[in-house]
C-alpha cells in the first residue's frame, strides 16, 4: 500500500484522533475506538496502528507533562496532520459520493 491509502481501521483511527481533539492520547484513542466500532482492539494494535500513520506522515506526535494519574508517567498525544487531514476529507467525500443514492434492502432467498 502507498502512503495515502488507507485501511478501514487507519482510517477509524484517524477519525478517532480528530473527534477527540487535544485529548487524543494512546488508551482515549483505544476506548473510543473500541466504542464506537463495536469491536475490542488492543493497546498494542491501536499504537500500532497510531505509528504507521505517524511514518506517513499523516500524524504527529508529543508527550505531555507527567501526570498524578498515571503514576508520572507522560502521555503520548496525537493530532492529525495538515496533509493527514486533507486526506481523511477526501476519503469521507469519496465515501460520501459512493453511498449516494444506496439503499440495503435485504434479498429473499
Amino acid at each position: 500500500m502507498g502512503r495515502d491509502s488507507l485501511g478501514f481501521l487507519e482510517e477509524a483511527v484517524m477519525l478517532v484522533v480528530a473527534a477527540l481533539g487535544d485529548a487524543a492520547y494512546g488508551v482515549k484513542i483505544r476506548e473510543e475506538l473500541s466504542r464506537r466500532t463495536g469491536k475490542d482492539y488492543s493497546l498494542g494494535a491501536t499504537y500500532t496502528t497510531l505509528d504507521r500513520l505517524h511514518d506517513k506522515e499523516l500524524l504527529i506526535s508529543w508527550v505531555g507533562e507527567p501526570t498524578a494519574e498515571r503514576g508520572g508517567r507522560a502521555k503520548r498525544f496525537f493530532k492529525l496532520t495538515e496533509r493527514g487531514s486533507k486526506l481523511l476529507d477526501e476519503r469521507l467525500k469519496a465515501r460520501q459520493d459512493l453511498t449516494a443514492g444506496v439503499s440495503l434492502k435485504p434479498v429473499l432467498s
